[in-house]
């Protein structure tokens, strides 16, 4: 069997009763986390644009939008609540594979199941998510070079896939042919990521619609490249340029990716959090200010470097959103200010006040040379104080990873946060306890009806 039948048939396979209480437990955990984060997204930049956008693509109404009590078509609903979901980079994610699974594969999962005939259980539901995280994971696992591509794109649409086809029980021989249709509708460059324009979420937005395609196609009979994760010209081969793919495939089904994911407790790209968290110690431990700042540089792996150590633009340019998401030197002197960094900070006020650019032109991201192109940490923050002093703290784990996880009363601090940041606090308790009972559930299209803001 080549890769794309290995990865179907253990997708296939996946049945929650035999998953072990720590896949299950983290499945709940991030389903619930990603419903917030997606709620909260429609009030992110360009929510609006986008649904409007995507709801004038079809006429037909079936799946809900999380925060926005609508129903639109399955594949726009998919693109819509992928968008929201990564817009405020805030979705959990998977570090070692750097792929942000659920953005996709719930948009997906979602959209599908309300165009099914039949009522969906949760527990069939909640094993669709771990085949689609574990194929999604293997994939940016596999990769021994930098990135390249936007692997929660690009390696996100075959998580899509394989939990859709899960989700829906396929044979082996469809399920090949999805993935095939998967790469002919593979995309996600980094380009958007250098300018910080909205671009990411909008690649991820993709991946999900377009895996309703890739599935509906294999449905109707069309036969989809049987290569499409090592053939000469598949998934590896285009996508990435150094990978080892088979020592992961042998791990499937004995290592479940959904219990290696990570909360973000901040709405930031995910290289930023350590650098946040040294920056809360340093003020805690040390008391550092703004006032007796001289400098502050966090020194970490390359791939830290590359996707949050990014200068502040000149003064006073425009710096989008996204861009500051994705700054340290901006975010570091959020956190200086008042102590963290949260969904409210990122409004054009806030990105255009002199004082955080002044402060922010003090800090920078300087590279360790790890050689580990996924690594995250160890990593220094090191401050140089006003009276010479210099004070240190080193990050070992990101808070909100397998090593470092979040309680369940910050998890559930954050999801609450979300929801009232979406203007939708009633939803908090009723959903928090569906969740928990995701195996009791047995009609999943009425309960994210109920997490949209829809009656019944």
């Amino acid at each position: 069997m080549n890769a794309s039948q290995i990865l179907a048939r253990h997708a296939l396979s996946v049945d929650w009763a035999t998953l072990p209480a720590p896949a299950q437990d983290t499945t709940r955990i991030f389903l619930l986390d990603t419903l917030g984060v997606g709620i909260a997204g429609s009030r992110a930049g360009f929510a609006d644009e986008v649904a409007a956008a995507a709801q004038g693509w079809t006429s037909a109404g079936t799946a809900a939008v999380l925060g926005r009590g609508a129903l639109v078509g399955a594949p726009q609903a998919a693109f819509i609540n992928a968008y929201q979901i990564h817009a405020q980079e805030f979705d959990c994610v998977h570090e070692g594979a750097v792929v942000h699974p659920l953005a996709t594969i719930l948009s997906a999962v979602m959209a599908d199941t309300a165009r099914l005939k039949v009522a969906m259980a949760g527990t069939e539901f909640g094993a669709a998510l771990v085949a689609g995280v574990d194929i999604a994971a293997t994939l940016g696992l596999a990769a021994k070079a930098p990135l390249q591509f936007f692997r929660p794109a690009t390696a996100g649409i075959f998580g899509c896939v394989a939990a859709l086809a899960r989700l829906r029980r396929l044979d082996l021989a469809t399920t090949v042919s999805a993935f095939g249709h998967a790469l002919a509708f593979a995309s996600g460059t980094m380009q958007a990521h250098v300018e910080g324009k909205p671009g990411l979420p909008l690649q991820v937005a993709h991946a999900a619609q377009a895996s309703l395609m890739a599935i509906d196609l294999a449905l109707a009979g069309l036969p989809g490249t049987t290569g499409s994760i090592d053939g000469p010209f598949g998934y590896l081969s285009l996508f990435e340029k150094a990978t080892d793919l088979p020592p992961l495939l042998a791990d499937l089904g004995r290592v479940w990716r959904i219990a290696e994911v990570s909360h973000k407790p901040f709405p930031t790209g995910r290289a930023a959090h350590g650098a946040i968290v040294a920056t809360q110690a340093l003020m805690r431990d040390h008391g550092v200010t703004p006032a007796t700042l001289e400098s502050l540089t966090y020194t970490a792996p390359p791939l830290i470097h590359r996707l949050v150590g990014r200068p502040l633009p000149a003064y006073p340019g425009a710096m989008t959103a996204n861009y500051a998401r994705l700054c340290f030197a901006w975010l570091g002197a959020v956190v200086l200010t008042r102590g963290t960094v949260g969904l409210a900070d990122f409004t054009p006020g806030r990105l255009t006040d002199p004082a955080l650019h002044s402060l922010g032109s003090r800090i920078q991201v300087l590279v360790n040379h790890n050689p580990d192109p996924a690594a995250f940490v160890p990593a220094v923050a090191q401050a140089k104080l006003t009276d010479g002093r210099m004070v240190q703290v080193q990050i070992d784990s990101q808070l909100g990873s397998p090593a470092t996880p979040l309680s369940r009363e910050q998890h559930l601090r954050k999801f609450r946060a979300c929801l009232d940041f979406a203007g939708a606090t009633a939803l908090a308790d009723p959903l928090i306890d569906a969740i928990d009972r995701l195996h009791e559930q047995e009609d999943m299209a009425a309960l994210l009806r109920r997490a949209a803001g829809l009656a019944g």
